[in-house]
């Protein structure tokens, strides 16, 4: 595994859970409003040890509960499977973040019960996606994705970053009607001051003025 960094411990990211995220190294999109830019490269050298990982999890048996496995984009770790094979071992929950670009390694996950909670990013309505993902992308295999996730019984939730000068209110609401009815939808904040794109970074003063107080 190529590991760009660990996060020791967190209550806010595996709902339920006191977790430990592990950041893999690498992703496959571009977004402009992503605010870990330094896990983007795939030829980067990665900042954590696996077999040093692995010893802070055994370690930590009994005080945490589960690992958060973010990115970058995990999914493209040719032996992601095999690590999760061994922090299962350890006695964790796992909790995947996915784009959601590679569903037949989703799909290989899901079947060998190796995740316990998928989170996947979904940007924007799929008209408009190229724009927040920064490249193209195969529409089919976001969709694909999308409906494993949401057939699998595993619990799971389908998360957007709200950037307002990239996504329109309408567009947001198209974005909820592509997602299956039930599943949990849930909108996060947009971090302007560590954004890919500088003209993002610039934008945050405009962006986070207050909004007008209504008038009587």
């Amino acid at each position: 595994m190529n590991l760009g960094g660990l996060q020791r411990f967190s209550l806010c990211d595996f709902p339920g859970r006191a977790a430990a995220v592990v950041f893999t190294q690498g992703c496959n999109f571009r977004c402009p409003f992503c605010h870990n830019g330094s896990l983007i490269p795939t030829d980067a050298a990665g900042a954590l040890d696996e077999a040093e990982l692995l010893a802070f999890l055994e370690r930590r048996r009994g005080q945490l509960d589960g690992v958060v496995v973010s990115g970058g984009e995990p999914t493209l770790q040719s032996d992601l499977e095999e690590f999760l094979r061994r922090v299962k071992r350890l006695g964790f929950e796992v909790k995947l973040d996915t784009n959601g670009s590679r569903p037949d390694t989703l799909r290989r996950l899901l079947r060998q019960a190796l995740v316990d909670y998928v989170a996947m990013d979904v940007k924007a309505p799929l008209a408009a996606y190229e724009r927040l993902a920064g490249r193209p992308v195969d529409a089919a295999a976001l969709r694909e994705s999308i409906a494993l996730i949401a057939g699998s019984g595993v619990a799971h939730e389908f998360r957007t970053t709200v950037v307002p000068e990239l996504l329109a209110d309408a567009e947001l609401a198209a974005l909820r009607a592509e997602l299956p009815p039930g599943s949990p939808h849930r909108c996060q904040p947009f971090r302007a001051a560590a954004a890919l794109d500088p003209a993002l970074r610039q934008a945050e003063p405009a962006r986070r003025a207050p909004a007008p107080e209504p008038q009587p």
